[in-house]
């Protein structure tokens, strides 16, 4: 798979990237090949089944709603987030869906969209299958939520898996100086890298940073004009989420939980004039406010921006928002917020997405796959090298600060009670945001040089998630989610 740093940033909507946003992505390009193939109209009955991790928690997550939206011609990038509930509503009630926005087809939610708790497809835990009538013939595909909204069908991920043992096999693997970005840069365009020692060992031929690095990658695919306008698009959306989940109105997040919001009141706390003259830890305070109102806004199905998973949104514009006020002197007022330096923001993403795209080739970035460490200790380490980078970090320094985010998330479990992304997940963001700032600091007092390296902990991180028990991987069967009672 060819990665680009906004296929680690894409805006969607709450309460998972693997578990909605994925799901919401399959149907859409289910329908969009039955167009293609001049059978949308003649659809007469669909269907869907949920496997694995989508089965086990689905609901929690928002899978079946992405579903029906997705059917319903609806994409994670555009939807109008309160439209969902209206919209699945109005397919109960009428007992069909408007598949594409084109064609009015049967569907009982009850009986057409099956959840198969025990039941899983072979190829990933987070399997899908999506199947159509239309005029006596039947059209059924496979699709694998891979983490962080991507999807693959079941023949695409064969083949990135027979790729990546041909390479390996050849000795392209990692070490090897193949693989990244552009497919090795046969074209001289792109500069390769697979493992983070052939990162940095780039960066030290060419006289780059990693951020520059990939800037030079990202050109052959945009202008320089255009990634930097999306990448300050992210982080608009990022700063607009923050401010949303520290304004919202609703005292507690949907779901049987009847977990309370905490940014609102969190954010009166700290603007009040008597807490700030008493506390000396300001900085921490903001960044768990930041990291909170995101992942609450994530929580309740909010606009989101995937980094690299929904579960763990809220690290990296938290951090984010830590640069902007207390690093780039942007000021403390509510108004400065968001407005930090154009050029540290595209440092920062260009080189956070330069690790996750090391995550995503070496392990993974799904929980229901390697657990919250895929998750959570990937956006701490790339957060953590983000800050770094800011903070005049060296190509090495800042992928120590990466490993340090990496280390103390490994085999960290996920566990989501009743199935909801909120216990422990919004809490969890808001540690390791802080987490991630102390690893850049850390990182800064060095050289560099380091007993493990980022390649050694994303090993382990593949290893213990290849170990890991399968109920401590997203499907509420193990840890907290047993030992935390409902209600």
């Amino acid at each position: 798979m060819s990665l680009g740093v906004l296929d680690l940033f894409s805006i969607g909507i709450g309460p998972s990237s693997s578990h909605t946003v994925g799901p919401m992505r399959a149907a859409v390009r289910f329908v969009d090949e039955l167009a293609e193939a001049g059978l949308l109209e003649r659809v007469d009955a669909v269907r869907v089944g949920l496997f694995g991790s989508l089965g086990a928690t689905g609901i929690g997550h928002g899978s079946d709603f992405a579903v029906l939206a997705g059917l319903s011609g609806k994409e994670p990038e555009t939807l109008d987030t309160d439209s969902v509930g209206p919209l699945v509503a109005e397919i109960r009630e009428a007992g069909s869906l408007h598949l594409g926005g084109r064609n009015d087809v049967p569907f009982d939610v009850a009986s057409d969209l099956t959840l198969h708790l025990r039941e899983s497809l072979p190829g990933h835990p987070n399997g899908m299958r999506i199947s159509a009538e239309a005029a006596g013939e039947l059209i059924e595909r496979e699709y694998y939520s891979v983490g962080g909204g991507f999807v693959v069908t079941a023949d695409e991920l064969n083949a990135e898996k027979d790729a990546a043992e041909a390479i390996d096999a050849a000795g392209d693997g990692p070490g090897s100086g193949g693989g990244g970005p552009g497919a090795a840069g046969r074209d001289g365009d792109v500069i390769p890298f697979s493992t983070a020692d052939e990162l940095l060992e780039q960066c030290r031929i060419r006289g780059l940073s990693i951020a520059e690095l990939m800037a030079v990658n990202e050109r052959a695919r945009q202008t320089d004009e255009t990634l930097r306008a999306k990448l300050l698009e992210i982080w608009a959306v990022m700063a607009e989420c923050v401010h949303n989940g520290c304004t919202r109105t609703e005292t507690t997040l949907p779901g049987g939980l009847k977990v309370r919001r905490r940014a609102p009141e969190l954010k009166a706390k700290l603007e009040a004039a008597d807490y700030r003259a008493a506390g000396s830890l300001d900085a921490l305070e903001w960044v768990n406010l930041y990291a909170l109102a995101v992942n609450e806004e994530n929580a309740s199905g909010g606009r989101i921006v995937t980094a690299p998973t929904n579960g763990a949104a809220g690290i990296i514009p938290a951090v984010l928002h830590y640069m902007d006020r207390f690093v780039v002197g942007a000021g403390d007022d509510e108004d400065s917020v968001g407005s930090a330096c154009d050029d540290a923001v595209v440092t920062f993403l260009l080189t956070a997405g330069a690790i996750g795209i090391l995550f995503k080739r070496n392990a993974s970035i799904s929980g229901a796959e390697v657990g919250c460490q895929g998750e959570v200790g990937s956006a701490c380490a790339m957060a953590a090298a983000g800050l770094c980078a800011v903070l005049g970090g060296t190509p090495e320094q800042v992928e120590n600060a990466a490993e340090i985010g990496l280390e103390h998330n490994l085999g960290l479990t996920c566990d989501p009670v009743g199935g909801l992304v909120q216990v422990p997940c919004i809490e969890r963001n808001a540690i390791a945001s802080v987490k991630a700032i102390n690893a850049a600091r850390l990182a800064m007092h060095g050289d560099g040089s380091h007993r493990v390296s980022l390649d050694q902990a994303i090993e382990t991180m593949r290893q213990t998630g290849a170990d890991m028990k399968s109920k401590y991987k997203e499907t509420s069967r193990g840890g907290l989610a047993v030992n935390v009672v409902e209600c």
